[in-house]
């Protein structure tokens, strides 16, 4: 049996916070408005910061559905973002396709997870039911890393036409590190496959 719990903490609600910022990012580049994009990264940022700091010192704030709902808030803001900066002619074409290729096969694999650990008879209103906890995600620590190189990455694409170094050579240098972190990141999942899934037993 699953295990019920409260879906409604703060670092959850700091997680659907930055979904919501990723459209208005995505806007803001798409109209070349750098200046306030920049602003609002370094807000998303801060969410990011806030709910991982809350969920590890506050028992009673970490969930399952957070371990699934964080991750994901990074996969939808890091997705809009490169979309975006590569409409933008700021990150190249490979390289973006590259990551949303990588996180589209990843969400599909937490739908698959959260579709096999559901007790049957499965439904959809247990499926999408946030309170009905089954599986905790567990990312490998170079997914940590990629993430964390992507963000760079995004934070120095937004800065680059503000501070005049689009062109720089330090930039294409963290394209490259930022896809080959992209794909040891994949292997990552491949490799430990069901060791980053923790499937939660009824109390």
């Amino acid at each position: 049996m699953p295990q019920y719990e409260n879906p409604w903490t703060i670092p959850n609600m700091l997680s659907m916070t930055r979904i919501g910022l990723a459209p208005v990012l995505g806007y803001l580049i798409i109209e070349e408005d750098f200046n306030i994009a920049l602003g609002v990264f370094a807000l998303a940022g801060l969410t990011d910061l806030l709910d991982g700091f809350i969920a590890r010192n506050w028992a009673n704030q970490k969930s399952a559905l957070g371990s699934a709902l964080d991750p994901l808030a990074d996969k939808i803001l890091i997705s809009i973002l490169y979309i975006s900066l590569t409409y933008a002619d700021l990150i190249p074409v490979p390289l973006t396709y590259m990551i949303i290729s990588r996180d589209v096969m990843l969400i599909a694999a937490v739908f698959y997870v959260r579709y096999r650990t559901l007790p049957t008879p499965r439904t959809l209103s247990k499926y999408f039911n946030p309170c009905y906890a089954t599986a905790r995600l567990k990312p490998t620590f170079i997914s940590k890393v990629n993430t964390a190189v992507q963000l760079i990455l995004v934070a120095a694409s937004l800065a680059a036409p503000v501070f005049n170094y689009a062109d720089s050579i330090y930039l294409q240098i963290l394209w490259c590190f930022t896809a080959f972190t992209t794909a040891a990141s994949a292997y990552s999942y491949y490799h430990y496959g069901r060791k980053t899934v923790q499937v939660i037993k009824g109390r």
